[in-house]
């Protein structure tokens, strides 16, 4: 912004909130992709606290829409890009059960001192200026990292078994 002001140079400024999808790292201590790796490993799923503080997700093609409609706007910002809607810990939790094993374990520990107990952005700018907001729902994104991750935490099965028989 200080650019922008003293030197005129043009920007953009947004404020990405917690965003998932294909292609994250898989150990990137995220809670998404911590839940889905835990569950897809058959391990417990570490939830810090009560699991009641809450978080919003947005799917990555939501930011990916909303950064280019900044871009290609007229309006500085700061905007914040993110998915109103909340879940609690406990929330994700269950339909990151729902979506890879209904039989996933919690392992509750004892929460951080400085976690928030509630992050959920203000996207009422982001509407008006960009007409932009997030389509994509927690349930209709999952699966697609889902099958990412599971492609990447155990291989791809059926290449790998195609390949051993030919080269036999």
């Amino acid at each position: 912004m200080d650019y922008h002001r003293g030197a005129g140079v043009e920007v953009r400024i947004a404020r990405i909130f917690n965003t998932y999808g294909p292609r994250m790292g898989i150990d990137d201590g995220r809670v998404v992709s911590n839940f889905v790796t835990q569950a897809l490993r058959k391990e417990p799923m570490t939830v810090y606290g009560d699991g009641k503080q809450t978080r919003s997700f947005q799917y990555v093609s939501d930011l990916v829409e909303g950064l280019m409609r900044l871009m290609e706007g007229e309006h500085v910002g700061p905007f914040n890009l993110g998915n109103p809607g909340e879940f609690t810990m406990l929330e994700l939790a269950e339909v990151v059960k729902e979506t890879i094993d209904p039989n996933a374990k919690i392992d509750f520990r004892p929460n951080t001192e400085d976690d928030p107990h509630k992050r959920k952005p203000d996207i009422t700018r982001a509407k008006e200026l960009l007409g932009w907001e997030p389509k994509v729902s927690l349930r209709k994104g999952l699966p697609l990292m889902v099958k990412d991750f599971r492609q990447r935490v155990f291989g791809d099965q059926k290449e790998s078994s195609t390949t051993t028989s030919s080269s036999s």
